[in-house]
């Protein structure tokens, strides 16, 4: 066990959080406790011990579809234990030599939609299912910026949810299906509490943690990948990351928004890779002591650590020690701001910068590329 109480796994982020205003620790919620001994693949396990929070499975997972937008659309109250029963068999265990994680039906076929982190470094898994059977995936294709991944399981004619294109509301009900600590098809509930969220403090560490869904709905290690799902039994988030009660929070957990895993996965499906803008730089808080060691005034800005000589920033006169104000006009308060900015940018793309350098303010135009592979600037 860490300091701050999470169980550590090779794939569990750790990250200060807020500029030393919070000193919370963030965790990818994919890493978990070593999870009981898996069932030989194709056979049937135990169903994982019972608690409050634990669903019963579902119906075993068949070729008929989950229900579809606009059904049954009752108070959350009500509507719960009917939607838990309908989406339950879409929602599956992954299970890696390193730990566990969830994942989500993408397509009748066998295909599963889940987190990277779940299954970095793995070619085959173990997928288990809410009626008990347990398959043998392969690995597809995966996405370290987003997050994102998808896993082949050796079965068919699973029931595929529907995927929600558009942003939930702030305030409208959230329930969030994984296996929480290996407690698989496990229920919480919620509401949606914040849209386009990023996590303080984590553009160091990863590029993921940029413009996603926060709902209060408990998620813990072991939910990443699984589902995050409206009143009306749409899959709204991918589960992704929480801060635990041990930094001080209550119920701060963070989903990918659907239309953003439908769009990598479309991509993931078509070229085994995700195109992605890339700037070519490392960005850094403008803190107070950079700020005086630059000699300019403390303010909003993202100050340029490094910068790639030959990626676009570079070639366009961007120089470490650089602190970019805005990007197109949007004030670039964080590091994170500018991660989520990149975020709706494609390659290709022109964006202007406006740059302060010592005492100088400069307008920069900046030609974005396609993201090379194994690179660490942004």
């Amino acid at each position: 066990m860490s300091q701050a109480g999470i169980p550590q796994r090779s794939r569990c982020l750790r990250t200060a959080v807020g500029g030393g205003a919070l000193a919370a620790a963030l965790a990818l919620s994919g890493c978990t406790g070593t999870p009981s001994p898996p069932a030989p693949s194709g056979t049937s396990s135990s169903q994982a011990p019972s608690s409050a929070a634990t669903s019963t499975p579902g119906p075993a997972a068949s070729g008929s579809s989950a229900p579809a937008a606009g059904s049954d659309s009752g108070n959350a109250g009500g509507n719960l234990p009917q939607l838990v029963e309908n989406l339950s068999p879409s929602v599956v265990t992954i299970f890696t030599e390193g730990g566990l994680g969830s994942g989500v039906v993408y397509s009748a076929d066998g295909l599963i939609l889940t987190n990277e982190h779940v299954i970095r470094g793995a070619t085959t898994v173990e997928v288990g299912f809410a009626d008990g059977q347990r398959v043998e995936g392969t690995v597809k294709a995966s996405d370290a910026v987003t997050d994102l991944a998808l896993v082949q399981a050796k079965r068919t004619g699973l029931p595929k949810p529907t995927y929600q294109s558009n942003l939930p509301k702030v305030g409208e009900g959230a329930l969030v299906l994984g296996s929480p600590l290996g407690f698989e098809n496990t229920a919480t509930a919620g509401i949606i509490s914040g849209l386009h969220r990023s996590i303080p403090g984590s553009a160091s560490n990863s590029l993921s943690l940029v413009d996603l869904i926060q709902t209060d709905a408990p998620i813990s290690p072991g939910n990443s990948g699984g589902a995050v799902i409206n009143m009306r039994g749409e899959v709204i988030g991918i589960s992704e990351a929480y801060i635990p009660p041990s930094s001080g929070a209550v119920s701060l957990g963070f989903a990918i928004p659907a239309a953003t895993a439908v769009d990598v996965a479309e991509e993931l499906l078509a070229n085994g890779t995700a195109k992605h803008a890339y700037l070519g730089l490392t960005p850094g808080e403008l803190t107070a002591q950079i700020a005086d060691q630059l000699g300019i005034r403390e303010g909003a800005g993202v100050v340029v650590l490094a910068a790639d000589r030959d990626g676009p920033a570079g070639r366009a006169g961007i120089r470490p020690g650089d602190v970019l104000e805005s990007m197109e006009g949007v004030q670039l308060t964080t590091p994170e701001k500018l991660l989520a900015e990149l975020r709706q940018r494609n390659p290709g793309d022109t964006v202007g910068f406006k740059v302060t350098r010592g005492d100088q303010s400069l307008d920069i135009k900046v030609d974005l590329t396609d993201r090379p592979a194994n690179t660490t600037t942004r």
